[in-house]
């Protein structure tokens, strides 16, 4: 969302305070919108393939 005024690393700095070292987030990117079937299940495969491009 344009304009949110959230960065990376403001996602990141709350992950790491609220779960266990080994689960970190590593990685943030932002997209428009989350890719979604018609029943509403999120499209993980379509996700990983943008994160390719």
């Amino acid at each position: 969302m344009a304009g949110a005024g959230l960065s990376a690393d403001d996602v990141m700095g709350y992950v790491s305070a609220m779960v266990a070292p080994y689960k970190r987030v590593r990685q943030v990117e932002f997209i428009e919108a989350v890719p979604k079937a018609a029943s509403g299940k999120i499209l993980r495969r379509q996700l990983r393939s943008s994160e390719t491009v």
